[in-house]
């Protein structure tokens, strides 16, 4: 998380109206508004293929893909956060304080950054712990070609698996599946 906006503390109805005039994205937690960096183009290129990977499986399905624009809030702890990619399968069920939040999604995946890699796999990791709905999360490697999936089991234990170049990840919690070397090359810049 970068750091506070301000150093006051502001309350949902701040937070939501800098969001409604706000050409940056922010998340909110405990009355602080963070601005959210930018990312890089090989970032942002990771997400994108991600994104493309999973529309293509998941389209004539019961769940749906979502870009970095979907913000989730997290009931339990209060945080507003914008994922890299969001999968809800079902109707999407809304924050009742922020129709554009919604509060079940089943998957959610982070693009991991020098900036924000820690912050992803420790404390907003344990945000994302608290959504009832949540069954996988993805951490999408920015410095080599991994994925690491964290899958809560049934008896609600997070299990983590790591998928390297020419692995397959299996997403039982969608029903869908990456090829690892696939998505890093879609991702890659062409060649001239």
């Amino acid at each position: 998380m970068s750091s506070p906006a301000h150093r006051v503390r502001y309350e949902w109805s701040d937070y939501l109206a800098l969001e409604e005039s706000s050409n940056v994205k922010h998340e909110f937690l405990d009355g602080r508004i963070y601005a959210m960096a930018g990312g890089t183009p090989e970032h942002a290129a990771l997400a994108a293929a991600m994104i493309g990977v999973l529309f293509g499986q998941l389209r004539d399905g019961r769940c749906r893909v979502h870009d970095s624009d979907l913000r989730i809030r997290v009931l339990e702890t209060g945080l507003a956060t914008y994922p890299d990619a969001t999968i809800v399968c079902g109707p999407r069920e809304r924050d009742p304080a922020d129709e554009n939040a919604v509060t079940n999604p089943t998957l959610l995946v982070e693009v991991l950054s020098r900036s924000t890699e820690e912050y992803d796999r420790g404390d907003k990791f344990e945000h994302y712990k608290r959504i009832p709905s949540l069954r996988q999360y993805v951490l999408v490697s920015h410095r080599e070609h991994e994925i690491e999936v964290w899958t809560r089991s049934a008896t609600g234990v997070w299990e983590r698996a790591t998928s390297r170049d020419g692995d397959e990840v299996a997403l039982a919690s969608i029903d869908a599946r990456i090829d690892v070397r696939e998505l890093y090359q879609a991702a890659a810049e062409p060649a001239e």
